[in-house]
């Protein structure tokens, strides 16, 4: 299990990377225009994915109090794109450092209507790199609404023969 997890986590890393160099070249204004999506920016749609990561990585790691990054940031676009990053990073060094047990390992954790829960690693790691998979898909839906043509693929095929 292990090896797929690594490489669905350096995959997230790697289209978000890949994704946030085509949005940081963007005139200034473009990613705070809004569109019609999930979120109305892109810069909403980013902080919102950043969250996600973020949160269940402070879930999976027992955090007593959950902080989310959106809360509190008050940054521009390479600062949410370098805290996104660095969240990617932080999941890729997990997943290749930790032992194959751990990824069965059942952990309980609140969601944000203080529902309890209790599933294995694997499939939490599972949800957070396929929900990237998914808002990634509607970033690009934005980009083009705003007349942007120079798309990175971002598909995990694409990643796979790089590698």
């Amino acid at each position: 299990m292990k090896p797929i997890v690594h490489q669905l986590a350096s995959y997230n890393s790697w289209a978000n990377e890949l994704l946030m160099k085509t949005i940081l070249q963007l005139p200034e204004q473009l990613p705070a225009q809004e569109v019609k999506s999930s979120f109305p920016s892109i810069i909403k749609t980013m902080l919102h994915v950043w969250d996600a990561e973020s949160i269940w990585w402070q879930r999976m790691k027992l955090s007593e109090k959950i902080i989310v990054p959106s809360e509190k940031f008050n940054g521009d676009l390479k600062s949410l794109s370098l805290g996104l990053m660095q969240q990617d990073r932080q999941w890729v060094e997990w997943v290749l450092n930790a032992q194959e047990h751990v990824f069965t390992h059942e952990f309980i954790y609140q969601n944000s209507k203080k529902e309890q829960f209790k599933q294995p690693v694997y499939q939490v790691l599972l949800h957070v790199f396929n929900h990237g998979t998914y808002h990634r898909g509607q970033l690009v839906n934005m980009l083009r609404q705003l007349g942007v043509d120079k798309i990175p693929a971002t598909d995990f095929i694409v990643y796979s023969r790089k590698k």
